[in-house]
This record gives structure tokens, C-alpha cells and sequence, in this order.
């Protein structure tokens, strides 16, 4: 995938990710979100030895990873 997609794509996911998690924070912060969560959704997909070969299956991991993340976030570190 490009580097003009990944990015279009890591941003959407952060944006649904905060929505999902209620959570309101800027582009950047929603392109980092989609970027951590999508590391972090394949590495718990590879883990669990589910594989994905479409876009939708990535997006979906990612979006997991990222919320997952916004949850760490609020739950723990967020006062």
C-alpha cells in the first residue's frame, strides 16, 4: 500500500476509533491512534494466528488495536 494511503487509512481508522471510544483528539493524534493500532491489531491477530488477506480485515485490527490503545489510555493514564 502507499505511503499517501496508509496514511489516509491510519487517520480514518484514529477518527472511528475515537468516536467508538468517545474520545476527541486532533489529526495527528488520530493518524498516531490508527498507526499504533494497526501495529498493535496484527501483532494480537498474529498472536491469536488469525490472519487477514483483505483491506476491511486490516482496517478491522487496526481499529481494534486503536481502541484498545484509547482504552489503555483512559482507563489508566488519563486522570
Amino acid at each position: 500500500m502507499g505511503w499517501l494511503a496508509s496514511i489516509i487509512i491510519g487517520t480514518l481508522v484514529g477518527w472511528l476509533a475515537g468516536k467508538i471510544m468517545k474520545s476527541d483528539h486532533g489529526l495527528l493524534i488520530n493518524f498516531l491512534l490508527g498507526w499504533g493500532g494497526s501495529i498493535l491489531g496484527k501483532f494480537i491477530a498474529d498472536l491469536l494466528k488469525i490472519s487477514s488477506d483483505s483491506l476491511v480485515g486490516d482496517i478491522a485490527f487496526s481499529l481494534a488495536g486503536a481502541c484498545l490503545i484509547l482504552f489503555i489510555y483512559n482507563k489508566f493514564i488519563k486522570k
